[in-house]
């Protein structure tokens, strides 16, 4: 699980997630979440980073596999916290939701950088809505089953001799 044709595989994976996610926004309508759009920036970025290992294509055991997947781990897990927290939103109780923020365009023009990723970060009532399900499972459950899958693997992968 650590040559070139794996990670091209996997960065084509992240490709069809993203795919999937402006499906579900442009042709089934569904509108993206704080803590949603987080979380295709976190998938853009492993696409990115698979393509990177691709290119390297290091060793198992060397210092170098170790550091690249090292941070492979720290991009999954950013996925995992943005997922978890949205699962969290949305396993919590309807009067326990957090108010619906303000949209993503509305803070572009009045808020910093800074307001705009905290606000971005703490979700909302938006997060917290399921508008589909596969199997029981949100999209939010199922993007932390699969950035969990990947922070496990980007483990295996630095630890490994």
């Amino acid at each position: 699980m650590h040559g070139r044709t794996f990670n091209l595989l996997l960065a084509f994976f992240c490709h069809e997630l993203l795919i999937a996610a402006y499906y579900f926004q442009y042709v089934v309508g569904l509108n993206p979440c704080p803590l949603c759009i987080i979380q295709r920036v976190v998938v853009f970025a492993l696409a990115v980073w698979f393509l990177v290992l691709a290119a390297i294509n290091a060793k198992p055991g060397t210092l170098m596999a170790k550091l690249v997947n090292g941070i492979g781990v720290l991009i999954s897990l950013a996925g995992v916290a943005a997922a978890g927290r949205q699962v969290w939103l949305q396993s919590l109780p309807p009067a326990d939701i957090p108010a619906c923020g303000p949209s993503l365009e509305y803070m572009m023009d009045v808020f910093s950088a800074n307001e705009i990723l905290a606000e971005l970060l703490k979700g909302s009532g938006d997060c917290a809505k399921v508008d589909w399900t596969l199997l029981g499972f949100s999209m939010g459950a199922w993007m932390l089953v699969a950035f969990s899958l990947f922070a496990l693997m980007f483990l295996w992968r630095a630890l490994r001799k």
